[in-house]
Order: C-alpha cells, then sequence, then structure tokens
C-alpha cells in the first residue's frame, strides 16, 4: 500500500473516532441543558399579549444556552453557532452548531411533552454527527455520519412498509406569519395525503416526526419551508437510519431546499407523487 494512502486512511481513522468521542460529549451537553428545561416544567401559562408569550420562549432558551452554548464550545472552540435557529439556506463554509434549545418551545410552556434539545455539527455544510435529548422520557437519539442512527445506543432503523395506504405519515406547521402561498401548499398537501395514506398526524415540532422515521414508527414526514435547526437533526438521523431524503418533488434536499420529504425507502416516491397532486 503507498504510504500517502496509508497515512490518509490513518488520518480518517483517526478523525472517525474524535467524532465518535465528541457525540458522546455533545449527548452529555443536551442532556445537562434538558435537565434545566425540565426544572422550568409544569403547569399552563395563559399570557395575554404575543410579546408575554415571546418572551417567555426566549427565556426558556435563555436557560438551555447558558448550558449548552459553553458547553459545545469547549468541545470545538473554533466551531462558530447559527444565532438564528429559524434561518434556512446554506452556512458559509467551517466548522457550525446549529442548535435548538428549546425545539417544540411553545409546547413546553403550554405543558406539553413534545420538546427536546437539538445540537448538531455541521462541517461545510453537511451534518456530520446530532444529538436529540427528549428530558421528559429521558431518551436521546444520537446519529454519526456514516456510523448509524441511535437510540439509547440501540439501533434505529426505518420501516419497511412498502404501501403508503398502510401508512402513517405527518407533518409540521409552518413557522408563525408563514406567507399565504405556504400555508395553502401546507392545507393543499394535507388534503392530498388523507387521500393517500392511513393516517396523517399534523403538529410540531418537526424534529420529533422525524425521530419517529427513524425508528420506523411513523413512514414518512414533510414540510414546506422550514429551519435547519428544525430539519438537519432529523434528516441526519432519517439518513443514517436507511431512509430517503429529498423535497417535494423527489429532487436531492438541501438546506435551500423549499420543501422537505424524509420518508422509508417502500413509500418515497408514492409520497412524491402523492404530494405532487
Amino acid at each position: 500500500m503507498p504510504e500517502t494512502v496509508r497515512t490518509a486512511e490513518i488520518a480518517a481513522a483517526a478523525d472517525f473516532a474524535s467524532d465518535t468521542d465528541l457525540l458522546v460529549q455533545t449527548a452529555d451537553a443536551v442532556r445537562a441543558a434538558g435537565s434545566v428545561l425540565r426544572e422550568r416544567f409544569g403547569d399552563v401559562v395563559r399570557y395575554e399579549t404575543r410579546e408575554e408569550l415571546m418572551r417567555a420562549l426566549a427565556a426558556n432558551d435563555d436557560a438551555a444556552l447558558e448550558v449548552l452554548r459553553p458547553a459545545l464550545t469547549r468541545l470545538r472552540p473554533d466551531a462558530r453557532f447559527v444565532e438564528d435557529e429559524l434561518a434556512g439556506g446554506a452556512l458559509p463554509s467551517g466548522e457550525w452548531w446549529v442548535v435548538d434549545p428549546a425545539e417544540g418551545n411553545v409546547n413546553h410552556l403550554h405543558a406539553l411533552p413534545e420538546w427536546a434539545v437539538t445540537a448538531t455539527l455541521v462541517r461545510e455544510n453537511r451534518p456530520v454527527l446530532t444529538a436529540v435529548h427528549l428530558p421528559l422520557t429521558g431518551e436521546t437519539y444520537t446519529a454519526l455520519a456514516g456510523a448509524g442512527a441511535h437510540l439509547d445506543g440501540h439501533p434505529l432503523r426505518v420501516s419497511r412498509t412498502t404501501d403508503l395506504g398502510l401508512g402513517l405519515v405527518a407533518t409540521s406547521q409552518a413557522r408563525p406569519d408563514e406567507s399565504e402561498e405556504v400555508v395553502r401548499r401546507i392545507g393543499s398537501s394535507i388534503t392530498a395525503m388523507l387521500s393517500g395514506a392511513l393516517v396523517v398526524r399534523t403538529s410540531v415540532p418537526a424534529t420529533l416526526h422525524l425521530l419517529n422515521v427513524a425508528a420506523g414508527r411513523i413512514d414518512a414526514f414533510w414540510q414546506f419551508a422550514g429551519a435547519r435547526a428544525d430539519l438537519l437533526p432529523g434528516a441526519l438521523l432519517v439518513t443514517e437510519a436507511g431512509g430517503r431524503l429529498s423535497d417535494a418533488r423527489g429532487l436531492p434536499w438541501t438546506p435551500q431546499s423549499e420543501s422537505f420529504l424524509a420518508a422509508a425507502p417502500g413509500v418515497h416516491a408514492e409520497a412524491v407523487a402523492t404530494l405532487s397532486r
């Protein structure tokens, strides 16, 4: 074997081992941040104005970030943070932490259990690793590019369903104040899926639906628009669990895409056809 090839293989193996260790520590960080949010979880609080609600959402984010940001910075001092969790599109070159300190924040404030803490390392616009922690169940979902997706160390695989008519599918509401065009697309897609699939689930946040796709509990998830922090964790989990990603037309998905579809391979083509009606 040429020395240059051997050197490259040794370096690649070292990088993989480093990322494996990094994922373990990233999972520890999201669990620590999740414990802070769990302590803040409780009774429903009614807010009189949207401004009050937004301040409460920000307070949850800040409480989790006080733990999450320094922990992740220690792990990768040169990696930058995506400051706007609602942003989409491509990132500049280099390493970035894409985090959602309270994914499903509005559920948390309404005493609903569907919320999580996520952290995804993106390297040259490719998600390398992700950790998603559900504080109320204690579950931690992880994925490392090329090494599979896991729930608390147990491998995840997407479903083997091959008939969309027997499938459970899900979508997530677009962001508040979304454009009328996107709202109409959401409505028409739900109508199409109600005819094409067995059951349609609609709720937020997107990440929790994608966890279920990766675990084989749901057969497909789609969304129009969407932010990096919503989709990147689940995108890596689904692909590492054997699922397929595309936009709603079946074209390759990127963070710049205007739609997103994650599905078990056996129903992906049928899901694309249904969404294209």
